[in-house]
């Protein structure tokens, strides 16, 4: 694989960012990509290790050492199709995947692990502007039809699976665009919306058919669908909100991160007008509540409208700024992580909880807050304020909704509230209604849905088979 010698020869050199002061500036992607001779270089480290770790690491398990070895040959034709072999949509992964497979690496050993991630977005970006990215339409036709709701990262990627296989395959989604998370939650300097535009277009014209402003529950009940459709899968991902129920929570000017985010992707995509806007954050303190990539999201997106401040807390004390190798290696390691938006001027504190919100004449005005030990009891003497003109909480997702097609069916739930389905069929407690992605796993990464939706695909194939 790659040059043998080569890890030894070149130093792990990653894609760079735009200097924050330029990039907040707008919302468009800020990533500066290797350069030609670079990426051969970072594509040659991928050493020939034995046993590919980087395998197990990725959730699609991608073949990363053979297109890795590819694009070191500078064959990026042949490295395009195999990683289209295992994932759908590697322009969405090569920008917001965590990268498990990086951790996962040999080299890792030693924190110098292949930029697989960068490797993986350029093959993509490559294929992209050189139209090998075309419209797989399948030579058959299978006279079933499946339904898909809901059209995020597991949604999209079974109903492209399916489609090429023959069936007839329409995608329902209650929103005026398509995408799921990846459209309205996702910022789009982290990953602009027409790469979701194209992949629309080439599935589009694979044959998936797609029906927008169409919520099932409400424009057509569950048990019409299922008289006219073969399959159905739920993949309506997770969108029950963690709240905060404290003195204070009815305060105007504390919103849930997936009320924010929404409102300025739908501004940038001219859904909504500016004027229309509910959330701004423009000359305001805003604290952050939760302190993973959701909350990350909301803090570059506040310090692109022009916020005064903005402060992160989390619940857990500090992770370490190293892990254990002996330890963790090859699997995900807790350790200290900064964002690109984290990096653009948040103030970070750990071990927090909020008692209450402070609010005048209704609005909000700030955070009464204590400090936690690391078994999380509060500390003696330790309370505090922060001032606020904004919060967003930004917690996590608890479970999908279960208005519709959850309760239509009254469909079995798991212990955490997810909808419950069979390990390896997908199924539900209803026969014919599969579930897949968040909806099912509970709230996860988009590559992990990608993963639910091809493996969901393929039990719809052998269930109509």
């Amino acid at each position: 694989m790659g040059k043998e010698s080569a890890f030894l020869e070149h130093e792990r050199k990653d894609r760079g960012y735009l200097p924050a002061q330029e990039r907040v500036k707008n919302f468009k992607e800020f990533i500066k990509p290797l350069r030609k001779n670079e990426l051969k270089e970072q594509a040659s480290r991928c050493m020939d290790c034995g046993i590919p770790y980087c395998h197990s690491g990725c959730p699609v398990n991608n073949i990363i050492p053979d297109w890795n070895d590819m694009v070191y040959n500078e064959d990026f034709e042949n490295a395009i199709e195999t990683l289209h072999s295992t994932n759908n949509f590697p322009e969405f992964t090569g920008r917001i995947c965590p990268a498990p497979c990086e951790e996962a690496c040999t080299l890792n050993i030693e924190d110098s692990p292949v930029t697989i991630k960068t490797v993986e977005c350029a093959i993509i970006d490559k294929a992209w502007k050189n139209g090998w990215v075309k419209p797989i339409v399948s030579d058959k036709k299978i006279n079933k039809k499946v339904a898909i709701i809901g059209s995020g990262p597991a949604g999209l990627a079974s109903a492209q699976q399916l489609t090429r296989k023959g069936y007839n395959v329409t995608v329902f989604e209650k929103n005026a665009s398509l995408g799921g998370l990846l459209r309205y939650g996702i910022p789009d300097f982290k990953m602009e919306k027409h790469h979701i535009d194209r992949r629309i277009k080439q599935m589009s014209q694979e044959g998936v058919c797609f029906k927008t402003n169409f919520e099932i529950g409400v424009d057509k009940h569950m048990n019409d669908l299922r008289k006219e459709f073969d399959a159905i899968l739920l993949s309506c991902g997770s969108e029950q909100a963690r709240d905060l129920n404290l003195p204070g929570r009815e305060a105007n000017g504390i919103y849930f991160a997936m009320e924010f985010l929404p409102e300025q992707n739908k501004i940038i995509s001219g859904e909504m007008k500016n004027a229309s806007r509910t959330i701004v954050a423009k000359d305001k303190n805003v604290v952050v509540i939760g302190g993973g990539d959701t909350g990350s999201d909301c803090i570059g997106t506040s310090f692109r409208q022009g916020a005064k401040s903005v402060t992160q807390l989390e619940i857990m004390p500090m992770p370490p700024q190293k892990e254990n190798k002996s330890l963790t290696w090859p699997n995900w390691p807790h350790k200290l992580r900064t964002s690109s938006s984290q990096a653009e001027g948040a103030n970070r504190d750990w071990s927090v909880m909020t008692k209450s919100f402070e609010q005048e004449n209704g609005k909000l005005i700030g955070l009464n807050c204590v400090r936690l030990d690391k078994k999380l009891k509060p500390l003696p003497k330790s309370n505090f304020f922060i001032k606020a003109d904004l919060v967003f909480l930004a917690m996590g997702f608890v479970h999908p909704k279960t208005k519709g097609p959850i309760e239509e069916l009254s469909l079995k739930l798991d212990n955490r509230g997810n909808i419950k389905a069979q390990m390896d069929s997908f199924m539900t407690s209803t026969k014919g209604v599969f579930a897949a992605g968040d909806a099912r796993r509970g709230q996860s990464l988009v590559v992990w849905a990608i993963k639910e939706g091809r493996d969901a695909a393929e039990a719809i194939h052998k269930y109509l088979s």
